[in-house]
């Protein structure tokens, strides 16, 4: 009643923590809050979606869900049943009876993720949307399309393409994810130069919150002002805001031609140092993406691919489309005399399909390459100013040079974002790489930070690298997520312990 206090007392998780005045008023994760999964839960879940779609007491078949793509066997974690709904309804359901329980709930979509954001990390209920497959709509005329969110990426563009029509911000592994991992990591790809990441396409979104209300955010409209964008910001909330049962997303004309250039440079500064002066030449390429010696080597090996890497210390893989052949000619000449007048020492042109394939091939395989690697490994999604990316690679290379490690880096140099794969050296045991990594860590993101730039680009934070947010953002930008997660989701049920603490 406005009486002076000495404390104050939060309630969260059923839980109390008393906090004095003038100390920051941070929650902690309660994790022993959660209640077991019994079987009487498992007897609801099953009423709910069919006992066909409950998976209990059955460790094998749960092996699969208790991981994502993330390197490290201290990034899972095992969930105590798993749930495959068919629609929002049983959604909605699953969500009331776990706040009505106090269990926690982890959506899950294809598990290609790379941050333990689909790993259940206190257990509970893990919800597969891998049921949720359709694709409800092509809309022509408003060049929109209507999908579940387990379609695989790859087949939405699959079923545009006899209309000439195309969604433009899948990413790269759009063979294997879902579209709604895609949406809820703001995935990116090869192509997100010119046409953006896959959160731009969003339009509208079906979502079943964390309390198990059913929501439609957005819609069939490309303007929409009408209170906060809901949308967007569910869009990289990473299966923490609410669950996604149905997706609207823009589409655009199928591009008529298109050129790939495979650049060849003496070494990393040279290559990157050319990357501003394609961007700033009154041209947008589709997408410049870069590969280190190491990486290129190492993947094309795996793939018994013979590119010409032998005498490069990096390559650029730069891409250029349209709906006019003769402009889109001009343009990758353009490019091409870029790079040539730039310290390039061979520019070859895909101009097939045949030969598009082989190079993205390599491209796309340099991550299930270093997925074979036998030794530890830390993978990292770093993003800084896209300037800024010569000297990232630079600095990580000095770095790993200091610590002893390997490194390869590959990634998509036209926005800045860099895939490093940190590895551990084939001499040493895992302890020494145990009490090493965290050093290099440490030191990877202080560079990052120094940059201007974020610890993910489009892998997402999950938790492999929430304890590292604060290296990057303040604590009061952490604090405003903060209320808005437990805005949403009061008994904090879904995907608990990801991106950041309460």
């Amino acid at each position: 009643g406005g009486a002076a206090v000495d404390c104050i007392a939060w309630a969260w998780d059923n839980s109390i923590t008393l906090i004095s005045k003038g100390t920051r008023s941070t929650m902690v994760d309660t994790a022993q809050q959660y209640s077991p999964v019994t079987a009487k839960i498992v007897e609801e879940l099953e009423q709910i979606v069919g006992r066909s779609y409950v998976i209990y007491q059955d460790e094998e078949r749960m092996e699969e869900y208790s991981h994502d793509e993330t390197p490290g066997k201290q990034y899972a974690h095992m969930p105590d049943v798993v749930v495959r709904p068919r629609t929002a309804h049983e959604i909605a359901s699953i969500m009331k009876l776990a706040n009505r329980e106090m269990i926690p709930v982890t959506p899950r979509g294809a598990g290609s993720g790379l941050s333990g954001g689909a790993v259940p990390a206190y257990g509970g209920i893990l919800l597969s949307i891998d049921r949720m497959n359709s694709i409800l709509e092509i809309d022509k005329e408003n060049l929109m399309v209507v999908v579940e969110p387990g379609v695989i990426s790859t087949e939405i563009n699959e079923a545009l393409e006899p209309h000439g029509l195309l969604f433009a911000g899948y990413p790269m592994s759009q063979e294997t994810c879902y579209i709604g991992g895609n949406v809820a990591e703001n995935a990116g790809g090869g192509k997100a130069v010119k046409y953006g990441v896959t959160g731009r396409y969003v339009l509208g979104l079906e979502v079943i919150t964390p309390t198990g209300e059913i929501v439609e955010m957005g819609g069939k409209l490309v303007k929409d002002v009408t209170g906060y964008n809901m949308p967007q910001l569910m869009v990289g909330s990473e299966g923490t805001l609410g669950i996604f049962s149905k997706i609207i997303l823009r589409l655009m004309p199928l591009p008529k031609a298109q050129v790939d250039l495979l650049c060849l440079f003496p070494d990393t500064e040279t290559a990157l140092s050319v990357v501003p002066k394609v961007m700033t030449a009154g041209i947008i390429p589709t997408g410049i993406e870069f590969m280190d010696r190491a990486s290129i080597q190492d993947s094309a090996e795996n793939l018994n691919e013979s590119l010409p890497y032998d005498t490069a210390g990096a390559l650029l893989l730069i891409t250029v489309d349209g709906t006019d052949a003769e402009l889109v000619d001009k343009e990758y000449e353009m490019v091409g005399d870029i790079c040539t007048a730039n310290g390039a020492l061979e520019v070859y042109v895909a101009d097939n399909s045949t030969n598009s394939r082989r190079i993205w091939g390599v491209r796309k395989n340099i991550g299930e390459t270093y997925n074979l690697w036998s030794r530890p490994q830390s993978n990292e999604d770093l993003v800084v100013p896209p300037a800024a990316m010569g000297q990232l690679v630079t600095r990580l290379n000095e770095l790993a040079a200091e610590h002893g490690v390997l490194v390869s880096s590959y990634g998509h140099a036209g926005d800045g974002n860099l895939h490093t794969r940190i590895r551990c050296p084939l001499d040493w045991d895992d302890a020494r790489w145990e009490a090493v990594l965290p050093g290099i860590l440490d030191n990877v993101y202080a560079l990052v930070a120094e940059l201007g730039g974020r610890i993910s680009g489009e892998h997402g934070i999950g938790h492999k690298r929430k304890k590292y947010m604060n290296r990057v953002v303040s604590e009061e930008y952490i604090n405003i997520l903060r209320s808005i997660k437990r805005a949403m989701d009061p008994n904090n049920i879904l995907n608990p312990g990801k991106i950041f603490d309460l």
